[in-house]
């Protein structure tokens, strides 16, 4: 089985941003959950699905995080919220990575998404 293959039916969402915090993955289960067909969030920035109130501390993490190479949140679960295409409230539980290059350099970052109900 082809990588490109399994990513696309992989039944949690997948984003991955560059250093830049711009799209180059999203696979279908993230078009799903998110409303945002690939060729329409593919080469956008995170803004895309963040709320606009939480953006400065995205980019504050997100930055951080790229420099040290590593995230707070690694190999956890964080619920958050997201928006969607649609507007509508989503609430998402998502585990973040980062992403390096063959050489050891990062590259960006990585992240897998569902739909978590808010209690």
């Amino acid at each position: 089985m082809e990588a490109a293959s399994l990513l696309e039916q992989l039944p949690d969402a997948v984003v991955a941003a560059d250093r830049a915090g711009v799209i180059r993955v999203w696979n279908a289960a993230a078009a799903r959950l998110f409303g945002y067909a690939p060729d329409e969030a593919i080469g956008q920035t995170l803004d895309l699905i963040i709320p606009e109130r939480f953006r400065d501390a995205h980019w504050k993490g997100y930055d951080a995080a790229l420099e040290v190479g590593e995230t707070k949140y690694s190999g956890r679960v964080m619920t958050t919220r997201a928006t969607p295409k649609n507007g509508e409230k989503l609430y998402v539980g998502m585990c973040f990575a980062i992403v390096r290059e063959p050489g050891g350099g990062v590259w960006g970052a990585v992240a897998t998404a569902r739909r978590v109900e808010r209690a």
